[in-house]
């Protein structure tokens, strides 16, 4: 465990579900300052809600939110006791665990996200049309296991089109440029494209079996085990942060302009395409193993995860409405 959770217990009783009554408990405070919990974010606006925790952390305690570029360097800083909590893609998260790493995934951050952008005027209006085509795709993200599945459905494979390994936030840049004719991107990439009229929309993949499942928040294994109360908290602060974020349109919209560095149309633009949410429940635990499934097949994964340990509902169980 990393220095900064090495730390005597703070709060008696702490057991029982966070409710609203919690931040206003006293909590236990240390003469050589606040406990520093660690937290990972991609830098996209699926994982805004971590930029909004400083509101809601409790006295007592202080949390650092460090920003990563891919949902697999989010995942081992997590697993690597880098971080203490992360945010990152499904995919990364069960490429973990399949390969029996102490990545457990303890509630959701974001579904939707994601959509197929092809240049304006490019010709491309649906999947069957990037047949021959350069498609931007990142390898190892739940971006790449929706294509796969979406070019199953419509009779295709990869080889049916010229796949191109470009980073979630290089993508737009690379479809005006003209390097790519079309990505498989995540927000607020899209909207970006959208609102600059640089592209054009495919489709967003959910048409799948495994909905519209997207990012999770997941924290190493032993932290569950030696300090089950800081996970508590830090569920609180994750739960009424990304209940916020969710209902305040324009924070959001401020936010991730701010973090993001991008327009606040095109930020606009990706906001109904994203759903910010730290519930899950059995259908999204369905969805996830439908998920590991595909990744099997695909041979992306050896084995599917063992879902008893990698996923671990009872913090999510035990919240309050906000």
């Amino acid at each position: 465990m990393t220095k900064t959770i090495r730390r005597r217990e703070f709060i008696a009783g702490l057991g029982v579900g966070i409710g609203a009554g919690f931040f206003a408990a006293p909590a236990v405070l240390r003469a050589d300052g606040p406990i520093v919990i660690r937290a990972g974010a991609l830098k996209l606006i699926h994982s805004i809600a971590p930029y909004f925790y400083d509101q809601f952390v409790p006295a007592g305690y202080k949390v650092e939110v460090l920003p990563f570029e891919t949902p697999t360097e989010c995942k081992n800083a997590v697993v690597t006791k880098s971080v203490d909590f992360g945010a990152f893609g499904i995919a990364a998260a069960i490429l973990g665990a399949a390969a029996g790493e102490p990545v457990v995934v303890i509630a959701s951050t974001c579904n939707r996200g994601m959509a197929i952008i092809a240049k304006k005027d490019g010709g491309i209006a649906s999947i069957k049309d990037l047949k021959g085509k350069r498609v931007a795709v990142f390898p190892g993200t739940t971006q790449e296991v929706f294509f796969l599945e979406r070019l199953k459905m419509e009779g295709m494979t990869i080889k049916d089109v010229e796949p191109v390994r470009v980073s979630f936030s290089e993508m737009h840049i690379s479809l005006a440029r003209g390097d790519i004719d079309a990505y498989v991107g995540a927000e607020p990439g899209p909207g970006v494209s959208l609102s600059t009229g640089v592209g054009q929309l495919v489709e967003y993949p959910y048409s799948t079996a495994m909905g519209s499942l997207n990012m999770v928040f997941g924290t190493h294994r032993e932290l569950i085990t030696e300090k089950p109360d800081l996970v508590r908290v830090m569920m609180g602060i994750h739960q009424r942060a990304t209940d916020y974020a969710a209902t305040n349109k324009d924070a959001m919209v401020a936010m991730a302009s701010s973090k993001l560095g991008q327009k606040k149309e095109a930020i606009e633009a990706s906001v109904p395409n994203v759903e910010l949410t730290w519930k899950m429940g059995p259908k999204e635990i369905e969805e996830a193993k439908i998920y590991a499934d595909h990744m099997l097949t695909l041979k992306q994964i050896k084995r599917v995860p063992d879902f008893a340990t990698f996923f671990d509902m009872s913090f999510v169980d035990a919240m309050k409405p906000t």
